[in-house]
């Protein structure tokens, strides 16, 4: 049975927002491989210290509520990330972190440039076409090759249904993050 790190329990920061998971132990001097929830995961890399939440659904937690992480190390390797932290020196307490959902405060982002947002950013926000019909709400990305895509949910006929636009000037017209809205160039009927 893995031995879980001393952890110590700590208040979620108010702009708190999860960045990815702990997938599994890596190597065996502590280090772990985590599953980031962007393409780009800076603002795992920004922060050197993580708010970790026990996995939302079934699996095995040695913590509850929120726990602070200090990082040592986290750094890409091949096509993952991994982490070490202090206090996990083993593989066994890496193993105990696994499934441990990680959050970072909103603050430690670095900066976008004009044109680029965070995935985090376009959840949630309402897409409309350049007629200002209604398409849906953007409920998740797909990173799909050499661009993204906004998965679209909305209801037709009753029916929850999803809609895809490729995330690209050809067809995104504006986001307006404070406005909460993205305008594109795009049908019902695509």
């Amino acid at each position: 049975m893995p031995q879980p790190p001393a952890l110590e329990p700590a208040e979620l920061p108010s702009d708190a927002v999860e960045v990815g998971r702990i997938a599994d132990a890596w190597g065996v001097k502590g280090w772990f491989k985590v599953l980031p929830y962007s393409s780009d995961p800076e603002a795992l890399f920004a922060s050197r210290s993580w708010f970790l939440q026990p996995a939302q659904k079934g699996g095995k937690s040695f913590f509850s509520g929120t726990v602070l992480l200090p990082i040592r190390q986290a750094r890409t390797h091949s096509d993952a990330v991994v982490a070490w932290a202090h206090g996990v020196d083993d593989r066994d307490a890496a193993e105990a972190l696994r499934g441990a959902r990680i959050f970072v405060p909103r603050e430690s982002f670095p900066a976008t440039s004009d044109d680029e947002y965070y995935w985090v950013d376009l959840i949630g926000l309402a897409v409309v076409n350049r007629e200002g019909i209604a398409l849906g709400t953007v409920s998740e990305l797909l990173p799909t090759g050499p661009q993204t895509t906004l998965v679209l949910s909305y209801e037709h006929e009753g029916k929850p249904r999803e809609r895809m636009i490729p995330f690209v000037s050809a067809y995104v017209d504006k986001v307006d993050l404070a406005g909460r809205r993205i305008t594109v160039d795009w049908q019902p009927d695509y």
